[in-house]
């Protein structure tokens, strides 16, 4: 029998090492610490259980289920995403039109149509919906409403897209890479910033980022791309030097672009729906920079 692990196997199994560490280390502290309330960090670790499980099942199963997986997120972020922002009553026709346009944009990956992915939403929805919208009749709100819903759609559905045409081009190693530096990225700036963070770098819109989180996360970003790369992609030395910095700078624009809007609406997390960890924007803000800018770079340089 042949038991030997491929390069995405052996990441997820070290995942899932750690998820055990993890596990057993929250459970040591709740015993030997009775006093205090582990609640937060139990359901974190659990959630992080069913993230990783279900990214897995994902990336170690068909196209086609790998392909439903992506459609589903950028459903739920969609969702999510427009429970967050007040709408028109009149926008429900419109939205109808927008829900629809997200498993026509994943079919148009699926069958591998390069071209038509790259505009179906940014080009053709984006022409499309104003119009809808007018023959409502209702022109109180018009621009706030189209612009709104397009936004959306942009951030929730055409920039996860590229995760999915990534899998679909060149396979699971790469949109691992990418998930998996984002992550750790994300970890990374809060630990440094946690740890040395002096100086606030947007106290507006995000008052626990750092400078030196920033920098902190950019510099050991950059390094783990430089050890990880050999294994899940054929990045050379100084474009993965490359890519883990870029992953990095623009997983923190997108991580607080996200805030903004949370901030604007008065509200901490995007929603509850992963226990531990609020909303599924809050997991997946970063990832909405991060993937269509490493999508292009490696189309670029690769493909």
């Amino acid at each position: 029998m042949n038991l030997q692990l491929n390069s995405v196997q052996m990441i997820f199994a070290g995942l899932f090492v750690l998820l055990t560490v993890a596990t057993l280390v929250t459970a040591l502290k709740a015993r030997l610490q009775p006093e205090r309330n582990f609640t937060e960090l139990k359901l974190r670790v659990r959630s992080w259980w069913l993230i990783v499980i279900l990214f897995a099942v994902a990336m170690l199963s068909s196209l086609k289920v790998s392909m439903i997986f992506f459609t589903f997120v950028a459903f739920l972020s969609f969702k999510e995403y427009l429970s967050l922002i007040p709408m028109r009553r009149a926008d429900r026709r419109v939205l109808f039109w927008a829900y629809l346009a997200i498993p026509i944009q994943f079919y148009w990956i699926y069958t591998g149509w390069y071209g038509m992915f790259i505009i179906f939403i940014p080009v053709y929805v984006f022409l499309f919906l104003p119009f809808r919208a007018l023959l409502i009749g209702e022109m109180s709100g018009f621009l706030t409403s189209i612009s709104t819903i397009q936004w959306g759609l942009m951030v929730g559905v055409f920039s996860i897209g590229h995760l999915a045409c990534l899998m679909k081009i060149a396979g699971a190693e790469l949109v691992v890479f990418l998930v998996l530096l984002t992550s750790l990225n994300d970890v990374a700036q809060y630990i440094w910033g946690k740890t040395f963070g002096r100086h606030k770098i947007i106290p507006k819109v995000s008052p626990n980022k750092t400078v030196e989180g920033f920098l902190g996360g950019v510099l050991t970003t950059t390094c783990i791309s430089y050890f990880v790369a050999p294994i899940l992609t054929p990045l050379s030395s100084a474009h993965s030097l490359l890519a883990g910095a870029m992953i990095s700078a623009v997983g923190f624009i997108g991580d607080v672009t996200i805030s903004a809007v949370k901030r604007d609406m008065g509200i901490k997390d995007s929603g509850t729906l992963i226990p531990g960890h609020g909303g599924i924007l809050d997991r997946i803000d970063s990832l909405t920079y991060t993937a269509p800018l490493f999508f292009h770079f490696m189309y670029y340089f690769y493909y």
